[in-house]
């Protein structure tokens, strides 16, 4: 990659810490820069494409991530994640519509505009039904709705005050989950600071920016008789999973922090409609969610961003040919190979 230099928002903890570690081990040219800032075109001249892992939990990068990744597009210059890649991230409702257009075997779901209209479909639902909010990862924002009501009451207050979409006692639960399933000093340390922001809401500057979710409403059909859910991740070629256990007396696997990383309990058949989607999609790396109703694979939501350290454990993954490749891999060095090999291919079309 001789006379290429790659721009990289780093951030301790996301992926950039491992695409600079790749960089350094491999004599790739980059620089840190800063996306927050006013000049960031400006600082992207002299390089050949972006690398951003922003998130769904960053009020500022919410704001714009989508404007400036497009912006940086239109100039000529690669971006990671790119558009097609990220602009339903953490948005349900947006993926309701992208998943139906592609005839993916999406769980029914319904999102309506209007209260009155929505009282009137949840005056003959069949319940239970899943609440969700467009935003929020983890299992946060999700709640199983077990009457008629209790969704009216939901569609009351998504049509009058709102919803906070950082939810401080969900919050809390999931600290004090986390804390229980492994206590070390980390997972107590985020549990006071969970209690802290839970008292002094003031304190959380993501919290204190956020705007109220209202004027929609956005239901799932539940699928019941399901103990774990299974997470593939496509990036590229390639693709890894996880099994996710639900926890005892819950509904929900996200979030739950039981993971298996067994390739053998994960269905080829996962792996195959994964590779499939991804392709429809055309992104960079998506990373799935499925459960299944009666044995038939029905896909919850996407995603582009996930913790990597919780594939670390993975004993290998899948090629698009449904070859198994085992030994451990950096998901991160994935990324960041195709996202160097996509600019090097540009250059070559040029020439």
């Amino acid at each position: 990659m001789t006379n290429k230099k790659l721009a990289i928002h780093h951030k301790p903890g996301s992926f950039s810490e491992k695409w600079i570690e790749y960089c350094e081990c491999n004599n790739i040219s980059y620089k840190i820069v800063n996306c927050y800032h006013t000049d960031i075109l400006k600082h992207l001249q002299d390089c050949d494409g972006l690398m951003w892992h922003w998130y769904h939990s960053d009020y500022k990068a919410i704001r714009f991530a989508r404007q400036l990744i497009y912006s940086i597009e239109h100039s000529g210059k690669k971006v990671f994640p790119d558009s097609k890649t990220c602009w339903h991230f953490d948005d349900k409702v947006g993926q309701k519509y992208l998943l139906e257009s592609i005839g993916a075997p999406l769980v029914n779901t319904h999102v309506f505009y209007d209260k009155n209209e929505a009282l009137a479909w949840a005056d003959s639902a069949s319940y239970p039904k899943v609440f969700k909010l467009r935003g929020g990862a983890g299992s946060l924002n999700v709640k199983l709705v077990k009457t008629k009501s209790e969704a009216s009451k939901l569609i009351h207050k998504a049509f009058g005050k709102g919803f906070n979409l950082f939810a401080r006692q969900e919050k809390i639960i999931d600290r004090w989950q986390k804390f229980k399933r492994n206590k070390n000093c980390d997972t107590f340390l985020a549990l006071l600071r969970g209690l802290a922001l839970f008292v002094y809401p003031g304190l959380s500057v993501d919290s204190r920016y956020s705007v109220k979710e209202k004027g929609y409403v956005y239901f799932q059909d539940f699928i019941p008789a399901n103990s774990h859910d299974i997470r593939v991740i496509v990036i590229g070629t390639r693709a890894f999973a996880i099994k996710r256990m639900v926890r005892e007396g819950g509904f929900k696997a996200s979030g739950s922090g039981m993971i298996i990383h067994d390739n053998s309990q994960i269905p080829i058949e996962c792996i195959k409609l994964a590779f499939v989607m991804n392709g429809q999609l055309k992104s960079q790396c998506t990373a799935f969610d499925f459960v299944f109703d009666n044995g038939i694979i029905k896909l919850l939501e996407i995603s582009y961003g996930f913790s990597a350290q919780g594939y670390f454990d993975c004993p290998g993954y899948w090629d698009e040919k449904l070859v198994w490749h085992n030994g451990k891999f950096t998901s991160e060095f994935f990324m960041i190979e195709d996202f160097i090999k996509s600019t090097t291919q540009d250059l070559a079309g040029q020439g």
